[in-house]
């Protein structure tokens, strides 16, 4: 008996005839609309050409920064200045066999023959190889960022931006010609932040410097916040989107908030009940302003953030030291949804959850507050950063599909820094091609190609293209 078996083949994922067909018939011919990733949009402005695949692969990846200190890998080799990016990649190909049954053996094969054609197995003997033949392919336009949106069909990135910033790079982008169309996403996290005066008065400094409203009051914050609000959706932007362990459980009058706002105005910093109040009347108010201007708001909940205290000072927020978070949810939640729902200013919604006990409360919820005027209102977002790997994917599939429609879902999106993290969107067209189609060789979706085909074309695509109300591309 012979051993030998491709790794990653022509069908891997695709265990049956349905499957193959629904994946190389339809899913595969969809373009990628990326409603919610990190890019850098400054790199996507000057059509950045990346100096090695040190750069383009690892730098800022705490995905692989993770596995890569549980391998044994001395920071030195992962984040440190005084390593060659030669000995990164290195110390990076040493540990990928030590990877198996990790997401990011499969990712990081995908992304050398996706992007570089190369088809080797990346360990310490293929390295100098991979090396020198990913570099030279960086060098031609296929692998600048421009070249690989075009080659990856991605008609539309939505980037994560705050509200003081000032969408030059967008507006740059959006006279560049690139056939992708690039839009900002409001992400007010330092808003919140009373508990923090140091980050909190700065930022909204800047914001008085951006928006031209001087931000004394918590009314001119709330004026501030709706004239930049309305600046992104000058610039096309549609979506915000929020980063909380939980929504807060609690009530704030406007009077409480403008108390807590002068407190950390003036340098002192708002005690854990007052930031919950305040955090919770500038949610409320964000959600009235996404109703107001037609925009879908985003909840990322769960993460309990920068759990490493000695590599958060080293290298920042972001460093690969995060974790599921074990919050209570539903209850705030209900209240936050149901409060703005009452008055009418419910925005579409995308909930996000990154502890899998929440699944099945998360994907309850949203059908409390679905009311006939969108399909698909709210939505139970797809498997987010430590859930976007087979298994978790496969449980949020399900969770949806038992208790919503999953033939509403928006799909797929990249959530990452890294350019080439478009191979995500086959690795999940592939699964979910190989759960719809087991289940119509199985006899519990009807075996109608027309059907169910479209189904998988509106989950790869069609559904964000007509739920987010963002102009496509058309590449």
């Amino acid at each position: 008996m012979s051993l030998s078996q491709p790794y990653l083949p022509e069908d891997f994922l695709l265990t049956t005839a349905w499957s193959r067909k629904l994946y190389f018939d339809h899913a595969i011919k969809q373009p990628i609309y990326d409603y919610h990733c990190h890019l850098p949009p400054d790199q996507i402005a000057g059509n950045k050409q990346f100096a090695n695949l040190t750069e383009i692969w690892l730098g800022g990846d705490h995905y692989k920064w993770r596995a890569l200190r549980a391998a044994g890998v001395p920071e030195d080799l992962i984040t440190g200045k005084a390593s060659s990016d030669y000995d990164k990649l290195l110390a990076f190909a040493r540990a990928v066999p030590q990877l198996v049954r990790n997401p990011l053996h499969h990712w990081s094969h995908l992304e050398l023959r996706r992007f570089f054609g190369i088809d080797l197995l990346i360990n310490e003997a293929n390295a100098p190889k991979i090396w020198e033949a990913a570099n030279a392919k960086l060098r031609t336009p296929a692998l600048s960022t421009h070249g690989i949106l075009t080659s990856n069909r991605v008609n539309v990135v939505c980037t994560t931006d705050d509200p003081a910033d000032t969408l030059e790079h967008h507006l740059a982008i959006a006279k560049s010609g690139l056939g992708t169309r690039v839009y900002p996403t409001f992400r007010p996290d330092k808003a919140m932040v009373v508990n923090a005066p140091a980050v909190f008065n700065p930022w909204c400094d800047l914001l008085s410097q951006r928006s031209g409203i001087e931000v004394k009051s918590l009314a001119t914050l709330l004026e501030a916040l709706d004239q930049r609000h309305g600046f992104f959706h000058s610039v096309g932007g549609r979506l915000s989107d929020h980063g909380l362990e939980a929504l807060p459980d609690v009530d704030c009058t406007e009077r409480e908030a403008a108390a807590i706002f002068n407190q950390a105005r003036s340098g002192t910093a708002a005690t854990p009940d007052q930031t919950a109040k305040f955090v919770w009347f500038i949610m409320v108010y964000l959600g009235r302003l996404d109703a107001k201007r037609g925009w879908t708001k985003q909840l990322h909940l769960g993460a309990l953030r920068n759990n490493n205290s000695r590599l958060l000072k080293r290298l920042g927020a972001d460093a690969g030291v995060d974790s599921i978070g074990d919050f209570p949810q539903t209850r705030a939640l209900s209240r936050y949804l149901d409060t703005l729902d009452r008055d009418n200013q419910l925005p579409k919604i995308v909930l996000y959850n990154l502890n899998p006990a929440d699944n099945y409360a998360f994907s309850t919820m949203i059908g409390n507050f679905q009311d006939g005027t969108i399909p698909g209102k709210l939505q139970f977002g797809s498997g987010w950063w430590f859930l976007d790997q087979k298994e978790a994917m496969e449980w949020q599939i399900n969770a949806l599909s038992q208790l919503g429609l999953l033939s509403r879902f928006v799909g797929m999106l990249t959530d990452s820094r890294s350019f080439l993290s478009y191979v995500r969107h086959e690795y999940f067209r592939r699964l979910l091609c190989s759960m719809i189609g087991a289940d119509v060789e199985a006899g519990l979706i009807p075996a109608d190609e027309a059907e169910v085909s479209k189904l998988i074309r509106d989950i790869c695509y069609d559904n964000a293209a007509g739920y987010f109300g963002l102009q496509a591309g058309t590449l």
